[in-house]
């Protein structure tokens, strides 16, 4: 459950996790990703209580990450399908996933493997620069201010080492 509420933060990561922030949503995400789309397999998979789970969906569905849509009438049953924002999300889970292949493996090891079908290789999905292609690391990005960037709750730090000036 989540204590903190990010939704006044100045900051496109706070307002992010605002939508997807707790520990069972990225969860959701992954299984629709890998083809669950009903509320009963979901419970089944995750282990989640059924209250939890209603809960994460509305907010996935409020949040125009996930449609729902309406398979049976009597009684009235959903299936869930990732929107265009949803499926914008996976391939940052999958980044997700990496770094948990590298640097917190189950014991058993990888329990999932990617293959890219354009050219039908299996790949480590990695954050990419959208201009060059080449993988993106702490020591090789620069972060600058945007057209928003602004001293406000949750970005002071930001602002500080930016140089940004308060707006009055």
């Amino acid at each position: 459950m989540r204590n903190t509420n990010f939704a006044s933060m100045h900051c496109s990561l706070a307002q992010s996790l605002e939508l997807i922030g707790d520990w069972w949503t990225p969860l959701v995400l992954r299984d629709l990703y890998l083809g669950l789309n009903r509320f009963d397999q979901f419970v089944t998979d995750l282990g989640i209580s059924r209250n939890l789970l209603t809960d994460r969906l509305t907010k996935l569905v409020d949040g125009g990450l996930v449609r729902r849509t309406p398979y049976q009438q009597n009684p009235v049953r959903y299936s869930y399908e990732l929107t265009e924002a949803g499926k914008e999300l996976v391939p940052i889970l999958m980044a997700l996933t990496a770094w948990g292949d590298r640097w917190a493996t189950p014991p058993a090891g990888q329990p999932i493997r990617f293959t890219h079908t354009t050219c039908g290789k299996q790949t480590t999905p990695t954050v990419s620069c959208s201009e060059c292609g080449e993988a993106l690391t702490m020591d090789e990005v620069a972060p600058l201010p945007g057209p928003g960037g602004r001293t406000a709750p949750g970005t002071a730090l930001i602002a500080s080492v930016l140089g940004f000036e308060p707006k009055a």
